[in-house]
């Protein structure tokens, strides 16, 4: 991508960003395209999770998140607007309703979709008591089942995010280290496999999964390299496991004698790119985009953490968000966000 390019895609996103915080804007970014009546189904954690994780959790419902977007919590993990609200706008709609948003009755309409992310959950179960991705599918299928009139085929998109929870789970579990990768792997991979059969079985015909991240090069791994560089044991394992999901999308959409599609979206690719070009300026002056805008006081506290006895804040937040890739220590920022998005442009558009 040239920069003039990236900046025709940058000027576009932040038009889309413009826009889509004034929910009262006669303006809508569906008139970029022609399917007004696309309806967005969201799976996976905390890159795309708009609001799902009840407000007893804390984290995202906590103050400085949402700092930038709506200007309070929200529960989207980041100061601002997350990877699904990007996504809804470049394929022409708007980021669809949550599901907790949906069960709670929630006076907001269902006709752009509904989110089933949770934040902090993975494939299978994690430390977070919340719905793993099976069960998120379990909550999709029940709606479906509940609104007989829906056209899904024609007119719906699936995104499902996997972070690597499942593979950070893992690493507690064996005393922070790595074990049984590869078989850990192929389970993962097989049981997206038949998630996303079970999505395509329901009516979605097209669907964006995204690759995993460079873990490597999120702050909560680059700290001890006083955010500096990213670590390449670490990004091994991302690469690893996205080998072998590329190879099994390649083989789903070689089976398919239908109009579906599964779409590659190389988040990897992405926030390599981005940071890369930061790292690789060897200015000194220019803070690294691997250091955090939003951190800890000290390691055993985090972004948004009180101290329960003298309520004092135990974080601090940078000067300029705006200049930050990564909000915290695992999420990118709502600019973060839209780099990302800018360089995913055409793999979403795939999806229209």
């Amino acid at each position: 991508m040239n920069l003039q390019t990236s900046l025709v895609l940058f000027c576009f996103l932040t038009t889309i960003t413009a826009v889509i915080s004034n929910e009262n804007s006669p303006v809508s970014t569906r008139q970029h395209h022609q399917k007004h009546n696309l309806k967005l189904f969201v799976f996976g954690d905390s890159y795309v999770d708009t609001g799902n994780l009840p407000k007893s959790a804390g984290g995202s419902w906590q103050p400085p998140y949402g700092i930038t977007f709506p200007g309070s919590p929200s529960g989207r993990f980041s100061d601002g607007r997350v990877f699904t609200d990007y996504i809804a706008g470049i394929l022409g709609t708007k980021s669809p309703i949550t599901y907790r948003g949906w069960k709670s009755g929630e006076k907001k309409s269902i006709r752009y979709g509904m989110n089933f992310a949770y934040g902090g959950t993975g494939v299978f179960d994690t430390f977070v008591n919340q719905p793993n991705m099976t069960t998120q599918i379990d909550y999709f299928q029940q709606y479906v089942q509940q609104k007989h009139d829906l056209q899904l085929s024609s007119s719906s998109v699936a995104i499902i995010s996997v972070t690597g929870n499942d593979y950070a789970t893992n690493y507690i579990k064996s005393n922070n280290t790595f074990q049984d990768i590869p078989d850990l792997a192929k389970s993962i991979i097989k049981q997206l496999v038949y998630n996303i059969k079970r999505i395509r079985e329901l009516g979605v015909q097209k669907i964006g999964i995204t690759s995993m991240v460079p873990l490597g090069c999120l702050p909560q791994f680059t700290a001890s390299a006083a955010y500096q560089n990213c670590s390449k044991t670490v990004n091994s394992l991302a690469e690893f496991h996205n080998q072998m999901l590329v190879e099994s999308v390649k083989k789903l959409n070689n089976e398919s004698a239908d109009q579906s599609l599964i779409a590659m979206l190389d988040v990897y690719k992405a926030f390599s790119s981005i940071l890369q070009q930061n790292i690789s300026t060897g200015n000194s002056k220019v803070e690294s985009l691997l250091k955090p805008c939003c951190q800890g006081a000290s390691k055993q506290y985090q972004c948004g953490n009180i101290d329960a006895r003298t309520k004092m804040l135990k974080y601090s937040v940078c000067g300029n968000h705006s200049s930050s890739f990564f909000w915290d220590m695992i999420h990118p920022s709502q600019q973060g966000w839209i780099a990302v998005s800018s360089h995913l442009w055409s793999s979403i558009l795939q999806l229209v």
